[in-house]
Protein backbone atom coordinates (compact mmCIF):
# COMPACT_ATOMS: atom_id res chain seq x y z
CA UNK A 1 0.00 0.00 0.00
CA UNK A 2 1.01 3.55 -0.91
CA UNK A 3 0.26 6.81 0.78
CA UNK A 4 -0.23 10.12 -0.89
CA UNK A 5 -0.25 13.31 1.23
CA UNK A 6 -1.48 16.15 -1.23
CA UNK A 7 -0.44 19.51 0.21
CA UNK A 8 -2.25 22.95 -1.36
CA UNK A 9 0.35 25.61 -0.29
CA UNK A 10 -0.23 29.56 -0.21
CA UNK A 11 1.69 31.65 1.67
CA UNK A 12 2.94 29.21 4.28
CA UNK A 13 6.08 29.42 4.87
CA UNK A 14 6.69 29.16 7.96
CA UNK A 15 4.10 26.38 8.52
CA UNK A 16 5.89 24.33 5.93
CA UNK A 17 9.14 22.70 7.83
CA UNK A 18 6.80 22.07 11.23
CA UNK A 19 3.80 20.15 8.83
CA UNK A 20 6.82 18.62 7.10
CA UNK A 21 8.91 17.21 9.90
CA UNK A 22 5.35 16.57 11.55
CA UNK A 23 4.01 14.43 8.54
CA UNK A 24 7.74 12.33 7.89
CA UNK A 25 7.44 11.02 11.82
CA UNK A 26 3.86 9.73 11.09
CA UNK A 27 4.18 8.06 7.95
CA UNK A 28 7.61 6.03 8.99
CA UNK A 29 6.12 5.25 11.71
CA UNK A 30 2.97 3.30 9.92
CA UNK A 31 5.89 2.10 7.60
CA UNK A 32 4.00 2.57 4.19
CA UNK A 33 5.55 3.28 1.02
CA UNK A 34 4.46 7.09 0.81
CA UNK A 35 4.44 10.59 -1.26
CA UNK A 36 4.04 14.41 -0.53
CA UNK A 37 2.51 16.04 -2.80
CA UNK A 38 3.10 19.82 -2.23
CA UNK A 39 1.12 22.41 -4.59
CA UNK A 40 2.63 25.76 -4.43
CA UNK A 41 -0.50 28.01 -5.62
CA UNK A 42 1.67 30.87 -6.56
CA UNK A 43 2.15 32.13 -3.47
CA UNK A 44 3.91 35.73 -2.70
CA UNK A 45 6.17 34.45 0.49
CA UNK A 46 8.98 32.24 0.38
CA UNK A 47 7.36 29.40 0.45
CA UNK A 48 8.27 27.92 -3.32
CA UNK A 49 12.09 28.01 -1.73
CA UNK A 50 10.82 26.17 0.93
CA UNK A 51 9.55 23.36 -0.84
CA UNK A 52 12.33 23.22 -2.74
CA UNK A 53 15.03 22.41 -0.26
CA UNK A 54 12.42 19.92 1.39
CA UNK A 55 12.61 18.38 -2.11
CA UNK A 56 16.22 18.43 -2.70
CA UNK A 57 16.93 16.80 0.61
CA UNK A 58 14.02 14.12 0.41
CA UNK A 59 12.97 12.05 -2.97
CA UNK A 60 9.50 11.19 -1.16
CA UNK A 61 8.62 15.15 -1.57
CA UNK A 62 7.09 16.02 -5.00
CA UNK A 63 6.56 19.89 -5.79
CA UNK A 64 4.16 21.58 -8.12
CA UNK A 65 4.47 24.78 -8.70
CA UNK A 66 1.86 27.21 -10.49
CA UNK A 67 2.54 29.59 -13.06
CA UNK A 68 -0.71 31.68 -11.09
CA UNK A 69 -2.81 31.32 -8.28
CA UNK A 70 -5.62 28.91 -9.05
CA UNK A 71 -7.30 28.29 -5.79
CA UNK A 72 -7.74 25.31 -3.23
CA UNK A 73 -9.27 22.99 -5.33
CA UNK A 74 -7.18 23.47 -8.62
CA UNK A 75 -4.52 23.03 -6.47
CA UNK A 76 -6.00 20.01 -4.95
CA UNK A 77 -7.49 18.43 -8.30
CA UNK A 78 -3.31 18.98 -9.13
CA UNK A 79 -2.30 16.90 -6.29
CA UNK A 80 -4.50 14.20 -7.22
CA UNK A 81 -4.14 13.97 -10.59
CA UNK A 82 -0.11 13.36 -10.09
CA UNK A 83 -0.30 10.99 -6.86
CA UNK A 84 0.02 7.49 -7.35
CA UNK A 85 -0.71 6.33 -3.99
CA UNK A 86 -3.77 3.88 -3.43
CA UNK A 87 -4.71 6.05 -0.52
CA UNK A 88 -5.09 9.86 -0.99
CA UNK A 89 -4.90 11.86 1.56
CA UNK A 90 -5.62 15.83 0.77
CA UNK A 91 -4.27 18.21 3.84
CA UNK A 92 -4.57 22.15 4.43
CA UNK A 93 -1.06 23.32 4.97
CA UNK A 94 -1.69 25.87 7.96
CA UNK A 95 -1.13 23.17 10.45
CA UNK A 96 -4.52 23.14 11.74
CA UNK A 97 -5.20 19.73 10.33
CA UNK A 98 -3.11 17.15 12.79
CA UNK A 99 -1.42 14.59 10.30
CA UNK A 100 -1.37 12.30 13.61
CA UNK A 101 -4.75 11.40 12.99
CA UNK A 102 -3.73 9.47 9.36
CA UNK A 103 -3.31 6.52 10.81
CA UNK A 104 -7.16 6.53 12.00
CA UNK A 105 -8.12 7.26 8.50
CA UNK A 106 -6.24 4.55 7.54
CA UNK A 107 -7.72 2.37 9.99
CA UNK A 108 -11.25 2.90 8.96
CA UNK A 109 -10.49 2.23 5.40
CA UNK A 110 -9.29 -0.96 6.31
CA UNK A 111 -12.72 -1.37 7.37
CA UNK A 112 -13.77 -1.46 4.06
CA UNK A 113 -14.78 2.75 3.57
CA UNK A 114 -14.07 4.55 -0.07
CA UNK A 115 -14.18 8.01 1.99
CA UNK A 116 -13.35 8.56 5.46
CA UNK A 117 -14.37 12.36 6.05
CA UNK A 118 -12.56 14.52 9.08
CA UNK A 119 -15.05 15.99 11.55
CA UNK A 120 -13.49 19.04 13.33
CA UNK A 121 -15.68 18.67 16.40
CA UNK A 122 -14.60 21.11 18.29
CA UNK A 123 -13.14 23.32 16.00
CA UNK A 124 -10.24 26.27 17.12
CA UNK A 125 -11.88 29.07 14.78
CA UNK A 126 -12.77 31.57 16.89
CA UNK A 127 -13.84 34.13 14.51
CA UNK A 128 -17.97 33.97 13.68
CA UNK A 129 -17.37 34.74 10.10
CA UNK A 130 -16.18 31.57 9.79
CA UNK A 131 -17.89 29.35 12.35
CA UNK A 132 -21.26 30.23 12.08
CA UNK A 133 -21.02 30.53 7.53
CA UNK A 134 -19.83 27.03 8.17
CA UNK A 135 -22.79 25.74 10.72
CA UNK A 136 -25.31 27.12 8.02
CA UNK A 137 -23.64 25.51 4.97
CA UNK A 138 -22.66 22.03 6.07
CA UNK A 139 -26.44 21.83 7.16
CA UNK A 140 -27.93 22.97 4.08
CA UNK A 141 -25.53 20.55 2.27
CA UNK A 142 -26.64 17.73 4.30
CA UNK A 143 -30.31 18.55 3.29
CA UNK A 144 -29.79 18.94 0.07
CA UNK A 145 -27.50 15.75 -1.07
CA UNK A 146 -28.96 13.29 2.02
CA UNK A 147 -25.51 12.53 2.79
CA UNK A 148 -25.11 13.07 6.83
CA UNK A 149 -21.64 14.23 7.19
CA UNK A 150 -21.33 16.61 9.63
CA UNK A 151 -18.16 18.83 8.24
CA UNK A 152 -17.81 19.03 4.27
CA UNK A 153 -15.49 22.02 5.00
CA UNK A 154 -12.40 19.83 6.27
CA UNK A 155 -10.11 19.47 3.92
CA UNK A 156 -8.46 16.14 5.81
CA UNK A 157 -10.16 13.13 4.40
CA UNK A 158 -9.21 9.87 3.13
CA UNK A 159 -10.03 7.95 -0.56
CA UNK A 160 -9.15 5.14 -1.92
CA UNK A 161 -7.74 6.46 -5.36
CA UNK A 162 -10.43 4.53 -7.83
CA UNK A 163 -13.11 6.46 -5.85
CA UNK A 164 -11.40 9.85 -6.21
CA UNK A 165 -8.93 9.98 -9.59
CA UNK A 166 -12.23 10.61 -12.35
CA UNK A 167 -14.08 13.20 -10.29
CA UNK A 168 -13.32 16.48 -12.06
CA UNK A 169 -12.90 19.57 -9.55
CA UNK A 170 -13.39 22.78 -9.97
CA UNK A 171 -14.85 26.06 -8.02
CA UNK A 172 -15.10 24.69 -4.63
CA UNK A 173 -15.99 21.01 -5.92
CA UNK A 174 -13.73 19.41 -3.64
CA UNK A 175 -15.65 19.15 -0.35
CA UNK A 176 -18.52 17.43 -2.39
CA UNK A 177 -16.21 14.63 -3.36
CA UNK A 178 -18.12 12.22 -0.14
CA UNK A 179 -21.70 13.11 -1.82
CA UNK A 180 -20.53 12.12 -5.70
CA UNK A 181 -19.26 9.05 -4.04
CA UNK A 182 -22.12 8.27 -1.97
CA UNK A 183 -24.90 8.93 -5.01
CA UNK A 184 -22.42 6.30 -6.64
CA UNK A 185 -23.19 3.42 -4.02
CA UNK A 186 -19.19 4.53 -2.23
CA UNK A 187 -19.34 4.01 1.64
CA UNK A 188 -18.68 6.63 3.57
CA UNK A 189 -17.71 7.63 7.55
CA UNK A 190 -16.03 10.24 9.29
CA UNK A 191 -14.15 10.77 12.39
CA UNK A 192 -13.78 13.30 14.87
CA UNK A 193 -10.01 15.07 14.00
CA UNK A 194 -8.28 17.45 15.97
CA UNK A 195 -8.41 21.07 15.06
CA UNK A 196 -5.34 22.86 16.15
CA UNK A 197 -5.59 26.78 16.21
CA UNK A 198 -3.48 28.64 13.32
CA UNK A 199 -0.06 29.76 14.52
CA UNK A 200 1.37 31.18 11.79
CA UNK A 201 -0.05 33.49 9.24
CA UNK A 202 -3.96 33.96 8.08
CA UNK A 203 -6.65 32.48 6.70
CA UNK A 204 -7.22 32.61 3.09
CA UNK A 205 -10.77 32.09 3.26
CA UNK A 206 -13.64 34.71 3.96
CA UNK A 207 -17.28 34.60 4.35
CA UNK A 208 -17.40 34.81 0.62
CA UNK A 209 -16.09 31.83 -0.17
CA UNK A 210 -19.39 30.17 2.21
CA UNK A 211 -21.49 32.16 -0.94
CA UNK A 212 -19.21 30.25 -3.66
CA UNK A 213 -19.47 26.73 -1.83
CA UNK A 214 -23.42 27.73 -1.87
CA UNK A 215 -23.31 28.08 -5.52
CA UNK A 216 -21.68 25.51 -6.14
CA UNK A 217 -23.65 23.01 -4.56
CA UNK A 218 -26.64 23.98 -7.07
CA UNK A 219 -24.28 22.92 -9.35
CA UNK A 220 -23.59 20.06 -7.80
CA UNK A 221 -27.58 18.99 -7.14
CA UNK A 222 -28.28 19.83 -11.03
CA UNK A 223 -25.23 17.39 -11.98
CA UNK A 224 -26.50 14.70 -9.71
CA UNK A 225 -29.61 14.69 -11.34
CA UNK A 226 -29.50 16.12 -14.64
CA UNK A 227 -26.01 15.89 -15.76
CA UNK A 228 -26.48 13.38 -18.93
CA UNK A 229 -30.13 14.59 -19.25
CA UNK A 230 -30.31 18.37 -19.68
CA UNK A 231 -33.23 18.41 -21.64
CA UNK A 232 -35.34 16.51 -18.94
CA UNK A 233 -34.21 19.55 -16.75
CA UNK A 234 -34.89 22.49 -18.70
CA UNK A 235 -37.48 20.88 -21.24
CA UNK A 236 -39.68 19.75 -18.20
CA UNK A 237 -39.62 23.36 -16.94
CA UNK A 238 -40.49 24.92 -20.65
CA UNK A 239 -43.90 22.82 -21.41
CA UNK A 240 -44.95 23.22 -17.79
CA UNK A 241 -44.40 27.02 -18.68
CA UNK A 242 -45.73 26.53 -22.42
CA UNK A 243 -48.70 24.57 -20.63
CA UNK A 244 -49.81 27.33 -18.47
CA UNK A 245 -49.66 29.71 -20.96
CA UNK A 246 -51.89 28.10 -23.14
CA UNK A 247 -54.40 27.53 -20.30
CA UNK A 248 -54.41 30.85 -19.73
CA UNK A 249 -54.46 32.03 -23.27
CA UNK A 250 -57.33 29.42 -23.84
CA UNK A 251 -59.38 30.69 -20.81
CA UNK A 252 -58.77 34.77 -22.26
CA UNK A 253 -60.26 33.75 -25.06
CA UNK A 254 -63.44 31.82 -23.36
CA UNK A 255 -63.99 34.69 -21.55
CA UNK A 256 -63.71 36.55 -24.87
CA UNK A 257 -66.63 35.12 -27.11
CA UNK A 258 -68.51 34.37 -23.96
CA UNK A 259 -69.27 38.60 -23.70
CA UNK A 260 -67.93 37.86 -20.27
CA UNK A 261 -64.17 39.71 -20.29
CA UNK A 262 -62.60 41.66 -22.86
CA UNK A 263 -58.67 40.81 -23.86
CA UNK A 264 -57.87 44.57 -22.68
CA UNK A 265 -59.99 44.18 -19.00
CA UNK A 266 -58.11 40.81 -17.72
CA UNK A 267 -54.37 40.30 -17.44
CA UNK A 268 -54.67 36.83 -18.42
CA UNK A 269 -53.13 37.28 -22.52
CA UNK A 270 -50.18 39.36 -20.82
CA UNK A 271 -49.59 36.39 -18.78
CA UNK A 272 -50.39 33.57 -21.11
CA UNK A 273 -48.16 35.43 -23.56
CA UNK A 274 -45.15 35.59 -21.06
CA UNK A 275 -45.73 31.61 -19.83
CA UNK A 276 -45.21 30.48 -23.19
CA UNK A 277 -42.43 32.63 -24.36
CA UNK A 278 -40.70 31.59 -20.99
CA UNK A 279 -41.85 27.90 -21.90
CA UNK A 280 -40.14 28.19 -25.34
CA UNK A 281 -36.85 29.60 -24.05
CA UNK A 282 -36.62 26.76 -21.37
CA UNK A 283 -37.22 24.32 -24.42
CA UNK A 284 -34.39 25.91 -26.45
CA UNK A 285 -31.89 25.92 -23.27
CA UNK A 286 -32.42 22.40 -22.80
CA UNK A 287 -31.51 21.67 -26.71
CA UNK A 288 -28.07 24.31 -26.18
CA UNK A 289 -27.42 22.36 -22.72
CA UNK A 290 -27.98 18.90 -25.00
CA UNK A 291 -25.66 20.30 -27.69
CA UNK A 292 -22.79 21.09 -25.34
CA UNK A 293 -23.21 18.35 -23.46
CA UNK A 294 -21.91 16.71 -26.70
CA UNK A 295 -19.13 19.19 -27.04
CA UNK A 296 -18.10 18.22 -23.11
CA UNK A 297 -17.97 14.35 -23.64
CA UNK A 298 -16.13 14.80 -27.12
CA UNK A 299 -13.50 17.51 -26.11
CA UNK A 300 -10.56 16.78 -24.63
CA UNK A 301 -9.92 17.24 -21.22
CA UNK A 302 -8.76 20.91 -19.86
CA UNK A 303 -7.77 21.72 -16.65
CA UNK A 304 -8.56 25.16 -14.37
CA UNK A 305 -4.14 25.85 -13.84
CA UNK A 306 -1.20 25.77 -15.53
CA UNK A 307 2.02 24.14 -14.01
CA UNK A 308 5.09 25.97 -14.28
CA UNK A 309 7.33 22.88 -13.11
CA UNK A 310 7.26 19.97 -11.13
CA UNK A 311 9.89 18.55 -9.12
CA UNK A 312 11.03 14.96 -7.72
CA UNK A 313 7.86 13.15 -10.15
Amino acid sequence: MKISVVLPVYNEEKNIPILYKELTEVLLNINVEYEVIIINDASRDKSLEVIRELAQNDNHVKVVNFKWNSGQTAAMSAGIKLATGDIIIPMDSDLQNDPNDIPEFLSKLNEGFDVVSGWRKNRKDFAISRRLPSVIANWLIRKITGVKIHDYGCSMKAYRSEIIKDVLLYGEMHRFIPAYTAWHGGKITEIVVNHRARTFGKTNYGIGRTFNVLLDLVVVKFLSKYMNRPMHFFGGIGFVSFFIGLLMGTLSVVLKFTHLRDFVDTPLPVFSALFIIVGAQMIAMGVIAEMLMRVYYESQNKTPYQIRETINF
